[in-house]
């Protein structure tokens, strides 16, 4: 496995983990590039590119992506979203048969920005949105999923994302993270757990109401510390979090405040277990913070890159083939994720029907679709994965563990 590179951008914790989204380095020894793309081609499983080309009108499918923000901007997940439309056009016959046409629009996490996307989705008469990830789900749901348009993503944080009728989330995203963290750590005897999130309402309100219950129904207390975006040096933040000396710290944040909050726990004295999400694996989150300060953290996530399984063989031959200059060993993996799981939720759409309704059938219909680099993990989307949330679709995470800035040994959970 190769050690994690640089990355350029900063990026936001929407998505969750994989239990939300979180992945990992990339392993294939064709990777050569040094900057972590997808540079060379990449050996995919047999049969991968059948060249079944989409033909006719084409279908609209809404994509919006958190880029140009000040704070968070992530071109990643559109550049490999990009790339599966590519491939999926070329290789796999688009949705129905006819060439997937992307209608974009960029927010930079403001609710403002996020509504107008919404709308201008709604406006374009798009036939399904794919919103890659972000903590503005709120104010995006009630708008597309009124309209009829079916909303789907790798993962969802904000309520509207996870218990909406025509919102759909291939993976557990925040809520399975969550619920696997709470029992590694009873499994691990611990008693208290300090939280450190960020400080947006999907990400604490989010931790506030189903990770406390969650940890509580597994005997251990959380407190949750919130840390506001851009954060440079948390250490304030993290030394009152440790005040009631816990077994356990959970990070969850994007890339700057993952860094800054294990920078502060690498200055402090703890001996605290560490717990994170799919950001806090980002290429630059491990350059700035160190492999002593990231060595033994569990990653909870539903997406691995570091493997030779078929799903990370393709993955990384589609990006090699179709976004070769991007960062492949960052977030890009959610927005490939929630593209690819939308093209083959929709597999059984056939001839000319490829509406908004069509689509929500199908994906309601389709059993046991496997979860693009999901490590083996699949999702069925009959409102059942999760009690209490009929948008999540799956209820299976992984836990890697980071060991000398690589992220080794995962486990289905």
């Amino acid at each position: 496995m190769k050690p994690f590179r640089g990355s350029r951008v900063a990026q936001v914790v929407a998505a969750s983990i994989a239990v939300v989204a979180l992945s990992a380095t990339a392993a294939c020894s064709s990777d050569d590039s040094s900057d972590g793309s997808a540079s060379e081609s990449v050996a995919a499983p047999e049969g991968s590119f059948p060249g079944n080309a989409a033909s006719g009108e084409p279908v609209k499918i809404g994509l919006i992506n958190n880029e140009g923000g000040q704070a968070i901007s992530m071109p990643e997940n559109r550049e490999s979203a990009e790339a599966v439309v590519q491939y999926a056009n070329e290789n796999l016959g688009g949705i129905g048969g006819r060439p997937i046409e992307l209608v974009i629009c960029k927010q930079g996490e403001d609710a403002n920005q996020a509504r107008d996307c919404a709308n201008k989705m709604v406006e374009a008469k798009v036939s399904a949105v794919l919103m890659t990830s972000s903590g503005q789900g709120n104010s995006m749901v009630p708008i597309i999923t009124g309209a009829g348009i079916p909303y789907v993503s790798a993962a969802g944080q904000a309520s509207s994302e996870l218990t909406t009728d025509g919102a759909f989330m291939w993976t557990a995203g925040l809520p399975g993270a969550l619920t696997s963290m709470a029992k590694y750590s009873a499994n691990q005897g611990m008693k208290n757990v300090t939280a450190y999130v960020i400080d947006v309402p999907a990400a604490t309100a989010g931790v506030q109401a189903m990770g406390a219950p969650a940890f509580q129904a597994a005997g251990v207390n959380l407190k949750v510390v919130p840390i506001p975006p851009g954060t440079p040096d948390a250490t304030p933040q993290v030394s009152a979090g440790l005040g009631d000396n816990p077994d356990g710290v959970v990070v969850i944040g994007e890339s700057t405040l993952c860094t800054s909050v294990f920078k502060a726990l690498g200055m402090v004295s703890t001996t605290a277990e560490k717990m994170t999400i799919q950001p806090c694996s980002d290429p630059a989150v491990v350059e700035a913070v160190g492999n002593q300060n990231l060595n033994g953290t569990k990653v909870f996530t539903a997406s691995v890159i570091n493997a030779d399984d078929p799903e990370t063989q393709l993955y990384k031959a589609i990006m090699a083939k179709y976004a070769p200059d991007t960062d492949i060993e960052g977030f890009a993996i959610i927005g490939y994720q929630g593209m690819l799981g939308l093209v083959r939720a929709t597999e059984s759409v056939q001839g000319t029907d490829t509406s908004p309704a069509a689509l929500t059938a199908a994906i309601k219909s389709a059993k046991d679709v496997v979860l693009p680099a999901g490590y083996g993990l699949k999702f069925t989307c009959d409102g059942k994965a999760m009690p209490g949330m009929v948008s999540v679709c799956g209820s299976g995470g992984i836990v890697e563990t980071f060991e000398n800035g690589e992220l080794v040994d995962p486990q289905l959970v």
